[in-house]
């Protein structure tokens, strides 16, 4: 006997403005119990002493997840020179210092190394897994490790600010898999005095804004309630870097049951893309020939 699902059926986005001092995965067990809602993820972590935007699926909306890891991404971040810790941000263990300042000339120059298609090796106290163990499990045991590099696309990479000669403010669009404490660590060597992460705000992911996301106060206050049902926006707003292809209603049929559907497009055979019927998402696949082929089924 099948066991019955816990909780509400719904299917939406809920953008949270996270705040520091919380990690991802209890915002989102947090905004899952709220809502009573079945099912929940978020669309890329941040650490816990991060703040900003954090997106959070729920229901049909998770099949969306990955077309917002693999959007680009904003942050704003301190850079405190003159010190590097073993986490590379401020919550570690300082661990060398430097009497070193760079001007502000030299540190635009090094700045375009970090630009373009780089490659960065991720932080000690990272969630990469090293043997089936994650990075920061065995650094926290004192195992040094030496993690493999990894590519990352920059999009920019601006220097918004200059506080005082101890701190470098920075602004980097990226896409997926980026360390801000990698750059702060790397940039701080680049310029022979060390750095660190002093804060870091993801400003926007994708489609979603800080400035739209709810708290975690509002969240409280609002849990269970119409109120914060009605903060909930639409799963399609997760493929907005897809082209959508309008399904005929016999083709909308054919897609909810799984199998290649008849729509209307203009598009190159394999391209992928979703399929619609009066606006409301059905399938995500490729097209070919006048159908789409589904890869994933929204049931709703």
């Amino acid at each position: 006997m099948a066991r019955t699902k816990k909780g509400r059926a719904i299917s939406g986005w809920l953008i949270v403005d996270k705040p520091a001092g919380i990690t991802s995965t209890a915002v989102v067990n947090k905004v899952k119990w709220a809502l009573s809602a079945q099912k929940a993820g978020h669309a890329g972590t941040l650490d816990p002493d991060a703040t900003g935007v954090l997106a959070v699926a729920l229901g049909e909306a998770t099949k969306t997840i990955p077309y917002i890891t693999d959007a680009l991404k904003c942050y704003r971040f301190r850079v405190t020179l003159g010190a590097q810790t073993d986490t590379d941000d401020a919550s570690g263990t300082v661990t060398a210092t430097s009497d070193q300042r760079p001007t502000d000339a030299q540190i635009q120059a090094a700045l375009q190394a970090f630009r373009g298609a780089i490659s960065q090796v991720p932080p000690q106290y990272s969630a990469v897994k090293v043997d089936g163990d994650r990075a920061y499990d065995l650094a926290r045991e004192g195992e040094v490790m030496d993690l493999a590099a990894r590519p990352l696309w920059v999009e920019s990479l601006t220097m918004p600010g200059r506080p005082d000669p101890d701190h470098v403010d920075l602004e980097m669009v990226c896409g997926k898999g980026g360390y801000v404490r990698s750059i702060a660590r790397d940039l701080g060597l680049a310029l022979g005095c060390l750095g660190h992460v002093a804060w870091l705000r993801r400003t926007w992911s994708g489609p979603f804004r800080a400035e739209d996301g709810v708290t975690m106060d509002q969240i409280e206050a609002e849990a269970k309630t119409d109120a914060l049902d009605a903060r909930l926006l639409p799963l399609e707003l997760g493929l907005q870097d897809l082209p959508e292809f309008p399904a005929t209603p016999e083709g909308a049929a054919r897609l909810r049951n799984g199998n290649p559907g008849m729509v209307i497009a203009h598009a190159d055979w394999g391209s992928e893309g979703w399929a619609s019927l009066n606006g409301q998402a059905i399938a995500v696949g490729t097209y070919q020939g006048g159908e789409l082929h589904p890869s994933r089924v929204f049931n709703r």
